[in-house]
């Protein structure tokens, strides 16, 4: 595992590690994770978004030092939830705070610690993403593995940063099954390898555009003449719309879409998608904002209108070691290296395509999942929608 899981008290870390890929369940109930490898990413089957090279893992954890891990709480017929963090670097973020900026596409949602970060520009602990009512026991045990971090003994303030979507149709989300040791296993099993994509973490309980959504990922890496820099995107997919892969009318043709009915005044228009963008590039928390509404492009693209009960928020931050701003330093001036306004328009073109194709490895890498109340969502048809894309010329063969 990364060096991030030495974060931990070793008390703790015994306690809740958990390797990143593994599902959490008891009662022999059904793992749709276990499918999820068998399925593809967009680029396993032609579909390239954009023109820019992805990283080697296509994931949000090209860029150096950021760290994913899950925690996929399956139990019985109804709890089908879990939890997923993001850590920005492998050190002590509150110690070495990062530049971050929140942008709110409709805010329909409980995006928790975003006031501060407005404020202040600076993320100061891991991102952490679940369902809607556990949203705060989440912050709570995001703030107790703040405290007991080496080198934090005498804080008495954090500033927990907690996403969701309410996965309330699949999962029992009155349960409020989320604990702290689910909070501390994801964090424990944050890696910079790879990323679980689907019906996993956070994601294990979403729907998106008509189907079962999750967790996806995806990066661009710009060529030398530009800086070099990466963008990574990881998305929690929980929103409805009209499905659109390439320009293709997937949704459309698929029969599964918004406003299908156009004489159904009851059409549900709920859900959320949470973004999470990571560049290496040093930027302030000024051009993060600016870089973080870009993503909100990629939302679009795939065919969200971000809808009047749609919680839609990207959250942005850079892992420069520039830029990074370390609590309580004795220096009353600091001066950072930043990039030049003028050169943020590759950046925001690898936002946005990385973010497009993150939420359409959502939907692919996802799995049907049948939950609460016998409910089912069902995994997008792999095989309908490269026909559809091929005949709209969506595909690369």
């Amino acid at each position: 595992m990364g060096a991030s899981t030495l974060l931990l008290p070793a008390t703790l870390l015994l306690a809740f590690r958990t390797p990143c890929f593994e599902p959490y369940a008891v009662d022999n109930a059904p793992l749709a994770f276990e499918q999820s490898e068998q399925r593809p990413r967009a680029r396993d089957i032609g579909i390239v978004v954009g023109v820019l090279p992805p990283g080697p893992l296509n994931a949000i954890t090209d860029v150096a030092g950021v760290r994913v891990g899950h925690r996929t709480i399956v139990e019985g017929e109804a709890i089908r939830t879990g939890v997923t963090a993001i850590l920005p670097h492998g050190g002590n973020v509150f110690q070495q705070k990062v530049p971050a900026a929140i942008v709110v596409g409709n805010g329909f949602g409980k995006l928790v610690g975003s006031t501060q970060v407005e404020e202040l520009g600076t993320l100061e602990t891991p991102v952490v993403l679940t369902n809607t009512l556990s949203t705060f026991a989440a912050a709570d045990a995001l703030v107790t593995y703040m405290l007991n971090l080496d080198g934090n003994e005498n804080v008495r303030s954090v500033n927990p940063v907690v996403g969701e979507t309410n996965d309330g149709y699949l999962n029992d989300i009155r349960a409020q099954r989320v604990r702290r040791e689910d909070v501390l296993a994801a964090i424990a099993a944050a890696d910079e390898g790879p990323v679980a994509e689907g019906s996993v973490g956070a994601g294990t309980g979403t729907r998106c555009l008509g189907w079962k959504g999750g967790i996806g990922t995806a990066s661009r890496r710009l060529p030398a003449s530009h800086g070099g820099y990466t963008v990574g995107a990881l998305a929690q997919t929980n929103f409805g719309g009209i499905l659109t892969v390439n320009g293709a009318p997937v949704g459309k043709e698929l029969g599964r879409y918004y406003l299908q009915d156009l004489t159904d005044e009851r059409e549900s228009e709920g859900g959320s998608c949470i973004l999470v963008v990571a560049t290496d590039a040093p930027l302030d928390a000024r051009q993060l904002k600016r870089l973080a509404k870009r993503a909100l492009l990629g939302l679009a693209a795939v065919g969200s209108p971000m809808t009047h009960g749609s919680g839609d928020y990207v959250i942005a931050f850079s892992t420069a070691e520039t830029v990074r701003v370390p609590h309580g330093a004795p220096r009353k001036t600091r001066t950072p290296t930043l990039l030049r306004d003028e050169r943020l328009s590759p950046l925001f073109q690898a936002t946005r395509e990385a973010t497009e194709e993150a939420i359409l490895n959502s939907l692919l890498k996802a799995t049907t999942v049948t939950g609460f109340q016998g409910h089912t969502s069902e995994a997008i048809p792999v095989d309908r929608l490269i026909e559809i894309c091929t005949r709209h010329r969506a595909i690369r063969r």
